[in-house]
This record gives structure tokens, sequence and C-alpha cells, in this order.
């Protein structure tokens, strides 16, 4: 990683007042921007931080991510300001991952690893070792709730905008040095307080699509030849052809009916094949859901039998479950109202009453899946 100061003062490498010390992720929008406004008004001493990371096609887009905005901003707030190149981190780590799931026949969740893997992990290090800076702000809409020596990864106030499932791979012990203050304040307060900072990026528009994408067609992300194949029946008979198994995801339109007219949706991907098995919306759902590569924020209750609220998708609503198999880096959850297609590759997240990440992982195929017997109807 490659680090470049944009604009302030040189930050000190000394460790004197390391307690005070905080970087901000800043990408140049109005909520990081407040975050940063925000720390300094409590009295941290802040350095802003953008990451410089590869897009699908830089030539004809507009690279969103590497901060003039972010620097401008820094320098309104005299606050030093550093541009760190993760280009090769993020082309392994999230853009490859993200190719390779969908030809797997996986759901990618790049927010998910960019977050675990690249945020909260490489770069909270290296800035460690660089700065000895141990405290991170960012501008997601979660909580982190304190009691005593512990800390617990929340919802946010702003239940339609909380970011809390796109973070719980962060690692447990490091909960306590995260400040997330938009948290507690909803979307509206957050562009009244960066007009009352004087911050040039106060009705920037939100971003709402992939970074890496630049807000265009990720598809041009994926970059290889297509697998095209057939269109079949949980019978495995064929019903038409497809472009590719990287074009669909579990749980999508397929395009196909069914002679009663019904629309089908994609039900599994075949990866060796380049079968897509296709069926009716009712057979998608499933009650036992599986997880791996699970991190674990609540050990204190991540226990078989346990009762929580889990979601499969970020913009899914909790529903109540229960842990069957509460495993180190595996989990089996039962929930009591069946779900709509779960798809390898998204994320299973629990939560308490209190709505506190207890713990997450990444779904695997369940082994309850159940052929349909529509064929035969």
């Amino acid at each position: 990683m490659e680090l470049l100061q944009t604009s302030g003062l040189p930050f000190p490498g000394d460790r004197i007042n390391r307690g005070r010390r905080i970087a901000v992720m800043m990408s140049g929008g109005v909520d990081s921007s407040v975050t940063a406004w925000l720390m300094k008004e409590r009295g941290w001493n802040v350095v802003g931080i953008t990451l410089r990371i590869p897009l699908a096609d830089a030539v004809s887009i507009r690279r969103p991510c590497c901060g003039r905005d972010a620097s401008l901003v820094a320098r309104d707030l005299d606050i030093p300001h550093y541009l760190l190149d993760v280009e090769e981190e993020f082309e392994k780590e999230v853009i490859c991952r993200f190719r390779s799931s969908y030809l797997e026949g996986r759901t990618p969740n790049p927010c998910v690893d960019c977050n675990t893997i690249i945020k909260f992990g490489l770069v909270w290090d290296f800035l460690g070792s660089t700065f000895g800076i141990d405290y991170l702000a960012t501008g997601h809409y979660a909580r982190v709730l304190r009691s005593g020596v512990e800390a617990f990864l929340a919802r946010g106030q702003e239940e339609r905008r909380d970011q809390s499932y796109f973070l719980y791979g962060i690692p447990r012990e490091r909960l306590r040095f995260l400040e997330l203050p938009l948290g507690e304040i909803e979307k509206p307060e957050v562009r009244r307080l960066a007009v009352k900072a004087g911050l040039h990026v106060a009705e920037k528009p939100d971003s709402m699509e992939l970074c890496f994408a630049a807000e265009g067609n990720y598809r041009k992300i994926l970059s290889f030849e297509p697998h095209p194949g057939h269109f079949v029946d949980p019978a495995f008979h064929v019903l038409g052809d497809h472009p590719g198994i990287e074009n669909y995801t579990i749980g999508q339109r397929s395009g196909l009916s069914a002679k009663d007219g019904k629309p089908l949706y994609v039900r599994r991907i075949e990866k060796e094949t380049g079968r897509i098995i296709v069926t009716r919306r009712e057979e998608l759902y499933e009650k036992v859901v599986s997880a791996t590569g699970v991190n674990v924020l609540m050990p204190s209750i991540y226990r078989d039998g346990g009762r929580f609220f889990g979601k499969i998708r970020s913009g899914g609503e909790l529903s109540e479950c229960f842990l069957r198999a509460a495993g180190a880096k595996e989990m089996e959850v039962v929930f009591s109202e069946p779900q709509f297609a779960p798809a390898p590759g998204q994320r299973l997240v629990l939560y308490d009453e209190d709505g506190r990440v207890a713990a997450g992982g990444e779904l695997s195929r369940s082994e309850n899946s159940r052929s349909t017997a529509w064929p035969g109807n």
C-alpha cells in the first residue's frame, strides 16, 4: 500500500496523546465528511484517509473514490488528509472474489468483503503501524454500544438506512476502538450538520451503486467469456437457453413461465454443467439456512438453541430464528417463517432482541433444499 498526503500538516509520527488520535475513512460524500467534522468537534486528533481503488472502466468513467472532495473537506476542517492506494489489495480481495462468485453460481456481497478484509483489516493494520492510530471512524449508519469494557455492534437508529449487516465481519476485539457517530442520527440531520459545518458536499447526492463500478454497469467488472447453457426444470427437462450463468443469481426471475403462465425463478445454478434450474416462486422458500466463515461478536449468547432475529440479505426484514448448530466457523439456523431464496454467497446475520449483532457468516447451500414436484403437477 502506498500513502500520499493531499492536504493539511503531516500527521505527527510520535505516540504522544495516542488515545485521542483517530483515522476517519473519507469517501468525499456527505456522511463521511460529517463524521470527520463530528470527531474533530468532539476533541479527537483527526486524520482523513481516502482509499484509492480500481474501477471497472477507469478510462470512460470518472473516478469517484479517489478523494478530491475528501481532500477539500479535510482542508476546510484543517486536518491532515491522505490517499491510500489499495488497488492491488482491492483487486485481489474484493473484485476477484466478485468475479469468481458469479462464475461459481454464487451471489457475491463485495461491500462485506471490502469492510471485513480491506477497511477493518488491512487498512486498519496499516494505520496502526504507520501512524500509531488505534481508533477508526466511518460514516456507516450503525452503532457501537458500550457497557464497561465491552462494546457491541448494533443497528442504526434510522432502521431504513441501517448498515450493520455489512459490518458483521469486524473483529470483536476492535469494536471498542470503532466510532460510528452517524448511528444515532437520521439522514436529514446529517445534511443539516453539513450545512452548519460549511461543508461544500452538504447537498451531494448519495452513492447507491458499487463504488468500484463507478455507479455504472457492474457487468464490466466480470470481464470473462460468457458461459451459456440451458434452463431446466427440477426434473432436468430443457426449457430454453440462457446467455451465461454469470447473468443470474438464486431467486432471480428467469424470464420463463410454466405452462400455466406462472413465472419461473432461479432455484439453483450448476457451474459444471451450465444448467440453471428454475421453478415456481413458492418452491424457493426455506426455513433451514446454513452459513460458513462465521464471525461471532457476542459469544456469551451464541449457543445451540439460542433465539435470534436473522436476515439473509441486506434489504431483508429481521425474522425470528433459532440456532440449531452454533459452531466456531459454521452455523445453522431454523427460521420461524420460511425465507425466500437463500442464496449461497450472500450473508446470514443474527441479531439479539436489542438489535445487537451476535454473529454473521456466508450463506452456504442448505442441506434441506428440496426438489419440487412441479413437473408432475
